[in-house]
C-alpha cells in the first residue's frame, strides 16, 4: 500500500465511511446489550418474567436508520424505564379504571409501562445534527446513558456531531451534554428555544419546585452559552430544519421539521410522551407537562396537522425506533402507526 492511499485512508471519519457506502460492515455491530431498569420498590415479578424481559432487551437493536430525501437519519435508543402506570403519571383527571379501559383496548398491561428514550442524529448536507442527548452518564447505572456508545455502533463519534438542537431541557434531554465536566461533543454549536433558556436560566425556575432541573440546566447548558443560537417560531435551526414553538410540556418547548428533496419529517419530542395515552386522548393531563392545558392544545394543534399532512414524525418517546405516522380517530384523538417500509419505498404517503 502506498503512503498516499494509507493517508487517504486514514482520514476517512465513520461518517464519511457510510457516505461511500459501506454502513453494511457497521450495521451488524448494531445489537447491543442493554441492562434493564431496576425493578420498582414493592413490585413482585417472577424469575422468569424477569429472564424473558432480559432475553427480549438483548435481541433489541440500538439504533435504526431511515432516508428522507438526501438525508440520512438514525434514532438512537439510550435506554428504557420501566415503572408503575401508565396513570395517574398519565390521566391524573381521570379515572384508574378509565385508563385501565384504554390499556385494555390497545392490548398493553393496565398496571405498567415501559418508556423510552430516543436521540436521533440527522446527516444532512455538511451537517451532522444531533436532536436531544439522553441520560449521559448519570443514567448508565440504570442502563440508559448509551447515546454514544450506539452512536459508534451505527458509525458516528461524538466528534463528528456539528450541531446540537435541544427540543428542552427536562433532564432525560440534556444531561449528555456533558461526559466529567467537559462537552460531549466537543465541535458542536447548540441550537434550543429562547423561552426555553429565559425560563430555565429565571429566578422563578430557581426558587420553585422545578428547581432541581433548573440547577441541572444551570450545570450542563449554561456553559455552553457562547456557542448557542437561541431560535424562536420560524427560525432556522440548521439548512433544512425549522423551529416551531410546542409551548405546554415547558414553557419554551420546540419542535423541528426537517425538510429534504421534497420530503418532510418532525421531531415531536415530548409534546406526546405515551403512544397511546397521549396520542389517543391528547386532552388527558400528564405529570410531565408544565402547563396541562397548553399541552393539551399544542398536542392537537401539532398532531392534528401531522395526520392531516400525512408527514412521518420522531418522537422522543415513541416505541423504538419511534418513528412514524398519526391517524386522526373517530371522536377526537390519534392513533400511532409505526414506520415500516414507507419511506424505504418513496418517502411520500
Amino acid at each position: 500500500m502506498t503512503e498516499t492511499l494509507r493517508n487517504a485512508i486514514s482520514g476517512l471519519t465513520r461518517r464519511n465511511t457510510l457516505k461511500l457506502g459501506l454502513a453494511g460492515s457497521v450495521a451488524a455491530a448494531g445489537s447491543s446489550l442493554f441492562t434493564p431498569a431496576a425493578k420498582a420498590a414493592g413490585t413482585e415479578r417472577s424469575l422468569d418474567a424477569e429472564a424473558a424481559i432480559e432475553r427480549a432487551q438483548a435481541m433489541q437493536p440500538g439504533w435504526h436508520r431511515v432516508t428522507l430525501g438526501d438525508a440520512r437519519i438514525t434514532m438512537i435508543l439510550d435506554g428504557e424505564r420501566a415503572g408503575d402506570g401508565p396513570y395517574p403519571t398519565f390521566g391524573a383527571d381521570q379515572s384508574q379504571e378509565r385508563m385501565a379501559e384504554l390499556m385494555r383496548a390497545n392490548f398493553l398491561p393496565e398496571m405498567r409501562y415501559v418508556n423510552g428514550f430516543t436521540p436521533t442524529l440527522i446527516e444532512l448536507d455538511d451537517n451532522l445534527i444531533l436532536v436531544d442527548t439522553g441520560f449521559g452518564e448519570n443514567g448508565r447505572a440504570d442502563g440508559r446513558g448509551r447515546l454514544v456508545e450506539r452512536m459508534a455502533a451505527a458509525g458516528y463519534g461524538p466528534d463528528d456531531v456539528t450541531i446540537v438542537a435541544l427540543t428542552h431541557f427536562h433532564g432525560d434531554h440534556i444531561q449528555g451534554l456533558m461526559t466529567v465536566g467537559q462537552p460531549t461533543f466537543p465541535n458542536a454549536r447548540y441550537v434550543a428555544g429562547q423561552k426555553e433558556w429565559e425560563w430555565w436560566t429565571s429566578e422563578e425556575a430557581k426558587a420553585g419546585e422545578r428547581a432541581g432541573n433548573a440547577k441541572l440546566v444551570e450545570q450542563l447548558v449554561v456553559p455552553l452559552k457562547d456557542k448557542m443560537t437561541l431560535l424562536a417560531d420560524g427560525d432556522t435551526a440548521a439548512t433544512g430544519m425549522t423551529a416551531m414553538e410546542a409551548f405546554g410540556h415547558t414553557p419554551g418547548h420546540m419542535i423541528f421539521e426537517v425538510t429534504s428533496g421534497g420530503q418532510r419529517l418532525w421531531m415531536t419530542g415530548d409534546t406526546a410522551n405515551h403512544f397511546v395515552a397521549s396520542l389517543q386522548k391528547p386532552e388527558w393531563n400528564v405529570a410531565f407537562d408544565q402547563d396541562n392545558a397548553m399541552a393539551a392544545q399544542t398536542r392537537k394543534r401539532v398532531f392534528d396537522r401531522i395526520a392531516s399532512d400525512r408527514i412521518p414524525f420522531i418522537g422522543y418517546h415513541m416505541p423504538f425506533p419511534a418513528i412514524g405516522y398519526a391517524e386522526r380517530l373517530e371522536g377526537g384523538g390519534y392513533r400511532f402507526l409505526p414506520e415500516t417500509y414507507q419511506l424505504a419505498v418513496s418517502g411520500e404517503m
